[in-house]
């Protein structure tokens, strides 16, 4: 296994060691500024949940550069993000932190469009990732970053920035989906 496909493995082992720190109950004290609070369990899951994001971009790089780019690769990359964010925003939802709603719309884009991918390579077509996709990821990132830490520092401004982040994200989600699929429809003509 190459390097490029390493780094993505360890972001997939990654997610279990996030999930623990944010549900499993642990006896650490609270980290309190002010009224601002947020326990160490979480302060840990978000560096690593950050470590894991920053990895994203790091394993496709090093797999260009190399020219280490594999079959595996290709489908551990968008596995390994999936899982990331996908075990996050549900962690988020069990611990009162972000709606539901916003979870299921941005989950089920990711259903959408990697069924879309399927069909394309069946028919030996590789679907390549847009600018919105890019653009999704990105402000996904920031709102689950923003939800993991409470709100720093904008608590301290009184911004719900952590609230406003996740629709944007979810706003970002649905349309990047729509323009996937407007984009990619010779793709559905085909099976109809």
């Amino acid at each position: 296994m190459n390097l490029a496909n390493r780094i993505t493995m360890a972001r997939i082992f990654l997610v279990p060691l996030i999930m623990f720190f944010l549900l499993v109950k642990m006896p650490l004290p609270n980290l309190v500024i002010g009224n601002f609070v947020i326990s160490y369990n979480q302060v840990i899951a978000a560096l690593i949940f950050i470590i894991a994001a920053s990895t994203d971009s790091l394993d496709g790089y090093i797999a260009r550069k190399r020219k280490l780019v594999t079959n595996l690769g290709k489908l551990l990359d968008p596995l390994a993000d999936k899982l990331l964010v996908t075990a996050v925003l549900v962690s988020l939802v069990e611990m009162d932190k972000v709606g539901a709603f916003i979870v299921i719309v941005i989950i089920s884009r990711e259903f959408a469009v990697t069924g879309l991918r399927q069909i394309a390579l069946l028919e030996g077509i590789v679907l390549a990732a847009s600018k919105w996709g890019k653009w999704k990821t990105a402000t996904q990132i920031t709102a689950i970053i923003a939800l993991l830490l409470n709100n720093f520092p904008f608590h301290f401004l009184n911004f719900d920035f952590d609230y406003w982040a996740s629709w944007v994200a979810a706003l970002i989600t649905i349309y990047s989906g729509v323009d996937y699929f407007l984009k990619n429809k010779h793709v559905i003509n085909v099976h109809t």
